[in-house]
């Protein structure tokens, strides 16, 4: 089992083609590596093979029309857009090729690629006579040009009897290909260290202070950092999340806890990534019993304020490069900004946690970074798709620093 496709979301895209029947098989081993698939036919795939075989063995509605009230009710071609790690379409058409290259959306495959934020796979499958014609061999020469990656097809014995490039790539090499869009080497090497969820800050033997954090932003960083390659750990707060494939995983509960075991190993990390909801306060004292509630209205409460992690880690003289976030209800820019300079940060991360459809516990994030020289902002997509986003933005700023460092 490919463990870099555990829990991945892979929409899989099937046109029409003789090919189309291998898709089957490929849903099948995706699956078995622990990959979530989701099916979208065009019209031409369904006289291949049935939308009912794919439902059968993805365990998910196929998806088939663009204009489907019922479908839109549910996850229509927007949120199969937002949904999505990647985009596989095994087979690809020469027809299909031709419409995305003119950015037509007039099939639900066709506008989930056009709305989509997630990196886009074709496996070309045709005869051979198609493939070499120069129209083809253009249109593949433009979609690589704006970033969707081709592979295949391969040389070999086609259904109508020829002999040539054309055939779609066998499934074992797909899923080789797919496995390798999530392993991108931007941080190899590197020594990550990411703090997630919130603290939980006692005041007596079953109550604390804490905050919404689910931990799904710091899991997807962290994941994200594993597959670029670097030596990850992961110091988590109280949260119900598995460990992400290749990461090590320290689970800790206060805020002091989580102090003690960031500054155990910031000295060995190139790069900390403060994503952590940490309480600000805790009480002063922990009541030894249950506080019992008594016929007063009120009740006081001294607390005082927690370690400041990522201004420690900061103010280390030439510590790693420091990352950390700000999860404001208003003014987020400028709140941002005015933190990343007092705390010494190299990048921080902000979004606005008041907003419903993103933040705090959920699948999705919209966020705005910030560094000294600059600026960037990601629209809403899924906390897996931004940290692959956010990965990339740190390794250019992380060498640009070393680049700094070095003249």
């Amino acid at each position: 089992m490919n463990n870099a496709l555990a829990n991945r979301q892979i929409l899989l895209g099937i046109t029409g083609g003789i090919a189309a029947y291998k898709a089957a098989e490929l849903l099948r081993r995706l699956q078995n590596c622990g990959a979530d698939v989701r099916v979208v036919m065009t019209p031409a795939a369904t006289e291949f093979i049935t939308p009912l075989t794919l439902q059968a063995l993805s365990g998910h509605p196929v998806h088939t029309a663009l204009l489907d009230p019922e479908a839109e009710s549910g996850m229509g071609h927007i949120e199969l857009a937002r949904w999505a790690d990647l985009v596989v379409v095994a087979p690809a058409s020469a027809d299909f090729m031709a419409r995305l290259v003119q950015g037509l959306g007039n099939d639900l495959l066709s506008a989930v690629c056009l709305a989509t934020s997630a990196r886009i796979c074709l496996a070309p499958a045709m005869n051979q006579a198609m493939w070499s014609n120069p129209a083809t061999r253009t249109n593949a020469e433009i979609l690589q040009q704006r970033g969707i990656t081709l592979w295949g097809p391969a040389d070999g014995l086609q259904a109508c009897g020829d002999i040539g490039p054309g055939r779609m790539l066998e499934v074992d090499d797909l899923v080789a290909e797919i496995a390798g869009q999530f392993d991108t080497g931007l941080l190899a090497g590197k020594r990550v260290l990411i703090t997630a969820g919130p603290t939980r800050e006692a005041i007596d033997p079953v109550r604390y202070i804490s905050n919404h954090s689910s931990g799904k932003m710091g899991f997807a960083l962290a994941r994200a950092c594993a597959d670029a390659g670097a030596i990850t750990t992961l110091i988590a707060g109280p949260v119900a999340l598995p460990s992400p494939p290749r990461v090590k995983r320290i689970d800790v509960v206060s805020a002091q806890d989580m102090f003690d075991e960031v500054m155990a190993r910031v000295n060995a990390v190139d790069i900390v990534i403060a994503a952590a909801a940490v309480a600000d306060y805790r009480a002063e004292q922990v009541a030894p019993g249950k506080i019992k509630k008594t016929g007063a209205d009120t009740m006081n409460l001294a607390l005082v304020k927690t370690p400041d992690i990522i201004a420690s880690i900061a103010s280390i003289e030439a510590g790693p490069f420091t990352v950390g976030f700000a999860a404001e209800t208003e003014s987020v820019e400028q709140f941002a900004r005015d933190k990343m300079l007092r705390k010494k940060l190299d990048m921080i991360i902000a979004n606005d946690v008041s907003r419903t459809d993103i933040g705090f516990g959920s699948e999705d994030n919209a966020v705005m970074v910030f560094w000294p020289a600059g600026a960037a902002e990601y629209q809403k997509m899924s906390k897996a798709q931004l940290s692959e986003k956010l990965v990339e933005k740190l390794s250019e700023l992380v060498s640009e620093k070393l680049k700094q460092v070095t003249v």
